[in-house]
């Protein structure tokens, strides 16, 4: 397993004029790579910031997202001025699709967790997470967690009981983080470059489609926690053109769901 990043070879690749990308930095160790980005100011739409460790990671809800050596800690800021505001939380489930098509390439079983893990092996362990935030200036920091190396055995389950792994742990052998960098940063960059020609519009950029295709959440029973201590189940039958989950309760009626913890109970 390596142990850095050249950074100079990744912006010879994927910062512009030779890549989609505006700007890329590989720092050592950052608390979090998504507060760096949206507190630099001016930064421009597709600047890139890697990691090779997190000190204060964050999950969704403020939670603690652990983020030792080993793993790919990537933060991208996004400003696709002519996407409507409804549209942006596809953002990161697009994450989500380039996640999947990473894990595939070095012949890991991938699919996702709405709305933001990426579940890996047979067992479906939890292998990554996402998070987006919106700044203040309105562009969009999107910070993907993807555990690469074998887990410590210390490190806890995630949200929901879900096991953590990590891409060696699921089988994959002879990573190159940086190879990986390179990939997930290509896959995210095509994916989010469709989406922002057709407006943000998921089924006219297949984003929808494809998702649907990987959902591990689609077909399951599931409990949805929500703010407020609330909380939902039912199963969840599809995700909607603006990216939220329609849940059909133990009512028998369709709710939308735009954010919460969804639990996997069993296949319905």
């Amino acid at each position: 397993m390596d142990t850095a990043l050249d950074a100079e070879a990744l912006r010879a690749k994927l910062v512009a004029p030779n890549g989609p990308y505006a700007a890329l930095d590989v720092v050592e160790s950052t608390p979090s790579t998504n507060a760096d980005l949206a507190a630099t100011p001016g930064a421009a739409d597709r600047t890139v910031l890697i990691a090779l460790e997190q000190t204060a990671g964050q999950g969704r809800r403020g939670r603690t997202w652990s983020s030792p050596r080993g793993g790919l800690y990537v933060s991208v800021l996004f400003r696709p001025a002519d996407v409507p505001p409804s549209r942006l939380p596809w953002l990161n489930l697009i994450a989500g699709l380039a996640l999947v098509r990473v894990a595939q390439s070095v012949g890991v079983e991938a699919s996702l967790k709405w709305p933001n893990d990426l579940l890996l092996g047979p067992d479906a362990g939890k292998g990554a997470g996402i998070l987006s935030e919106i700044t203040a200036d309105g562009s969009v920091v999107v910070g993907i967690g993807l555990n690469v190396a074998k887990l410590p055995s210390d490190v806890q389950p995630a949200p929901g009981g879900l096991a953590p792994t990590s891409l060696e742990d699921a089988g994959a052998a002879g990573l190159d983080r940086e190879e990986l960098a390179f990939r997930l940063l290509v896959e995210l960059a095509g994916l989010e470059g469709v989406w922002r020609k057709n407006g943000g519009d998921a089924e006219e950029s297949g984003v929808l489609e494809e998702y649907q295709e990987h959902s591990a959440t689609i077909g399951q029973r599931v409990r949805v926690e929500l703010s407020g201590g609330v909380e939902l189940e039912g199963v969840a039958v599809r995700i909607e053109p603006d990216g939220t989950l329609t849940v059909r309760g133990t009512d028998g009626v369709d709710h939308g769901v735009s954010a919460g913890d969804v639990v996997h109970l069993r296949r319905a």
